[in-house]
């Protein structure tokens, strides 16, 4: 049996540790002493049973030990393994779980499709090329065959001389894909590669020159050919489901785009809704922008201080898309994720149920069904979905570090929020509230008192009822929110 830890897993049988930027190398003697501490993680383990363990007969000095330990805490979390002064070492990270071999290897394809190079000479053109990518990556997505990193972790590789077998590494993925765009006037000379990344070698290519006007014909005929090569028993299912075209009007395609770029940042997601709003506008029929629409409408719900009136506006906008498309991912997507904050649990679940089953790969959506999956009593459930949702996209670390750490606050996992938080440069206010909860019940009142202070200051004239009513009171069952309330109400009053 391997065992998870957090976002690690160590593969005994393999002697590999794997981390969510891929695999992580470790000496022989580092991973022995990391596999011990997280077989017993409720113990202090001695040095004398880690010297007897590790260098079993051999006489080794005590810094030995210190410097194999020094190196684990560089390669990990340094609050994983603390010092237990004149006892040894303890592990205090998140609860290694024991899981099966078999988990870890995907059984499905995977795939990164890095940023196409703009090879226009126009950095205005940017846009072009981030469209290709973004068509191939959403394409090869919608199936289930293919586990597809998604846009927001291919493209931290934008603009560098890239290796293919470290891009690969640091994605986890099989199999990379790359291309160039070169726009001259009315003209498009596409080329792109599949390449495997174990042995670097160029499974195939081509090159593409069509009229302007014919680009998304251009993206079906790349994704087609990738996917077949990658699995030919989905042919027929790829000619039939990759020529939806979003748009025929270039212009509204382009808006459309600019707010992709805007919504894969966690704390600039709602900036995306001029863009979306002026694709629409140019194409009124344009599915994609009205649902994506629909979900920027609901990410200002909570970021901009819980107003409401967002959600109907996002609901209308989930409804039009789907009116269009009956099968536009986001437009359930958009319906779903509105449904869960009015508290309408039934209709969420149906919404978002839908949306992983069009689009299974998509991080987002499945980020999203996380939330919802920890506002209806399951956070072990959630764990799991966002787990997924990172595989897919593990540089998108403002959007899981919040999720993870609300999810840990909700299944009493307090240290393991806590750690979460701390990634961030800025705890959003929603999750100041529960960094008070984890610190109180981890009997950590100062630090309590110094997150409820931070709360108060984005609230000031609130109760701290009224607070924790529009920050967390999103959950099915009311008594969470009553222990937050009486929480809050303890910290502020030993203040």
């Amino acid at each position: 049996m391997d065992l998870e830890f957090g976002t690690y897993r160590l593969k005994r049988a393999e002697r590999l540790l794997l981390g969510p930027q891929g695999p992580v190398e470790l000496s022989a003697r580092s991973f022995e002493i990391l596999s011990m501490l997280l077989e017993r993680p409720d113990d202090v383990i001695s040095k004398t049973e880690l010297f007897d363990s590790v260098w079993p007969g051999v006489v080794v000095e005590e810094n030995t030990l210190q410097v194999h330990i020094s190196a684990l805490r560089k390669l990990l979390p340094a609050e994983m393994i603390v010092t237990v002064h004149g006892r040894g070492y303890k592990y205090a990270g998140p609860k290694p779980l024991a899981v099966t071999a078999e988990a870890v290897a995907p059984s499905r394809a995977s795939i990164g499709v890095l940023p196409f190079d703009n090879m226009s000479g126009d950095p205005e053109q940017d846009y072009f090329s981030d469209g290709m990518t973004e068509g191939i990556i959403t394409q090869l997505g919608k199936f289930r065959e293919f586990l597809v990193i998604a846009r927001n972790s291919s493209f931290q590789f934008r603009g560098k001389a890239n290796d293919v077998a470290e891009v690969a590494k640091k994605l986890g993925v099989q199999y990379v894909v790359e291309g160039s765009v070169r726009k001259i006037g009315n003209r498009v000379r596409v080329t792109v590669q599949l390449i495997d990344a174990s042995s670097t070698a160029h499974i195939w290519g081509e090159h593409y020159d069509r009229e302007l006007d014919d680009i998304f014909a251009i993206q079906d005929e790349i994704t087609q050919m990738i996917a077949a090569r990658l699995a030919r028993q989905t042919r027929i299912a790829i000619a039939s489901r990759a020529r939806a075209r979003p748009t025929d009007n270039m212009s509204a395609y382009e808006f459309y785009l600019r707010a992709l770029q805007l919504a894969a940042v966690y704390d600039a997601a709602h900036e995306a809704e001029p863009f979306l709003r002026q694709a629409v506008k140019l194409d009124p029929r344009f599915a994609a922008a009205h649902a994506m629409l629909g979900v920027v409408e609901t990410l200002k719900f909570f970021w901009v201080f819980y107003n409401p009136d967002y959600l109907r506006p996002a609901l209308e906008m989930a409804e039009t898309a789907l009116q269009l498309d009956p099968d536009e991912a986001y437009g359930h997507l958009a319906s779903g994720f509105a449904h869960l904050y009015l508290r309408q649990f039934r209709q969420a679940e149906i919404s978002l149920d839908r949306a992983i089953a069009l689009n299974p790969n998509d991080p987002f959506i499945l980020s999203i069904r996380a939330l919802f999956l920890n506002y209806t009593d399951r956070p072990d459930e959630a764990l799991v979905e966002i787990t997924e949702a990172q595989r897919r996209d593990p540089y998108a670390v403002g959007w899981y570090d919040d999720f993870r750490g609300i999810i840990l606050t909700t299944a009493g996992r307090y240290s393991e929020a806590i750690a979460c938080y701390a990634k961030m440069a800025d705890v959003p206010r929603w999750s100041l509230v529960r960094l008070v909860v984890c610190h109180f019940e981890l009997g950590e009142i100062k630090q309590a008192q110094d997150a409820l202070a931070n709360v108060k200051a984005h609230y000031p004239g609130l109760r701290l009822d009224e607070i924790v009513d529009a920050e967390v009171d999103y959950y099915r069952d009311a008594a969470v929110c009553t222990r937050y309330r009486a929480i809050l109400q303890r910290v502020d009053s030993e203040g």
